[in-house]
């Protein structure tokens, strides 16, 4: 996907309509990002809503690929941890849409985050992926590294209860303030 261009993105009406149609169609699909099924387009606007709001302030940055007009995927980076984790930043929401899964956009999304933590001087990735039928793959191809399982640690979307799978990677220089 040479014309895939990676930006943060920013609160507009049209930019949280794709957002809110990627989670919903997530969600659908049994993605588990924190939500369950049915979700609302409401729900999903005033989520994405927030999570623009908290990048805006730079405790996060939320990440689009687009492949020209369309939002094939996002990634969120997490960046305000306590005055003693300075040093780390957390992945969230890796969300990749129907019609590009398999073309690379999640990792195209996973480079430009870990590149844009570095940037934020941090050297240490932690995220976390469902037990059953997340992207514990894609983590370790990236060069994650598995910690371990929590069982039972978050219902799925349309029910029942999934482990996660934690996972880390040094990133940068191994620095610390």
């Amino acid at each position: 996907m040479d014309s895939l261009e990676i930006q943060a993105l920013s609160d507009d009406a049209a930019t949280v309509a794709m957002l809110a149609e990627l989670l919903i169609g997530t969600v659908a699909a049994g993605g588990s990002v924190s939500f369950m099924h049915p979700l609302s387009a409401a729900a999903a606007r005033d989520f994405w809503r927030k999570s623009l709001a908290a990048a805006a302030r730079g405790e996060r940055a939320v990440l689009g690929a687009w492949q020209g007009d369309a939002l094939a995927g996002t990634v969120t980076l997490l960046l305000d941890f306590q005055p003693n984790q300075p040093h780390r930043a957390e992945i969230a929401k890796l969300m990749t849409g129907r019609d590009y899964r398999g073309r690379g956009v999640a990792t195209r999304l996973m480079h430009a985050a870990e590149e844009l933590a570095v940037q934020k001087g941090r050297t240490l990735l932690v995220l976390d992926t469902a037990s059953e039928e997340g992207a514990a793959g894609l983590y370790e191809k990236l060069g994650f590294t598995l910690t371990g399982e929590i069982p039972d640690f978050a219902l799925k979307p349309h029910g029942g209860l999934t482990g996660t799978l934690m996972y880390w990677k040094r990133i940068g220089r191994d620095r610390f303030p």
